[in-house]
């Protein structure tokens, strides 16, 4: 089993930065990908960014290229989302998910393609 822990959330104002912290652990070994999604209220939940764990590649919600910032650790199950420029409707949970199996890109921005999730962070961003 996996356990994803989510932090960093809060309450910015428009144009401030905000950094979120993922961490895996437990059964971590061979994870394949780690990735952000956001679920603002009465909406679905949707996709944000991903990064493979051993080559950091990343894929981006077209929206969010240039204002969000995927990374990781080196040797660690810890991503980061750097997020900057923030916007009102940036207003959301934000979600950790990993996947263990490979699956090409056009498959990692689909929710159900993620088996392991955290309870989600919570960032309100004020006009």
């Amino acid at each position: 089993q996996v356990q994803v822990v989510e932090s960093g959330g809060g309450l910015v104002q428009a144009g401030d930065s905000l950094k979120l912290s993922c961490v895996a652990s437990g059964r971590t070994f061979g994870l394949y990908a780690m990735g952000w999604f956001r679920q603002a209220p009465g909406k679905e939940r949707e996709f944000a960014a991903v990064i493979t764990m051993s080559g950091a590649s990343t894929y981006y919600l077209d929206s969010l290229k240039g204002r969000f910032t995927i990374s990781k650790d080196n040797g660690k199950y810890t991503v980061y989302l750097q997020m900057n420029s923030l916007k009102p409707e940036d207003t959301a949970v934000y979600y950790c998910a990993a996947r263990r199996v490979f699956a090409p890109f056009q498959r990692l921005g689909t929710v159900s393609e993620y088996e392991y999730w955290g309870q989600g962070t919570q960032v309100t961003v004020s006009s």
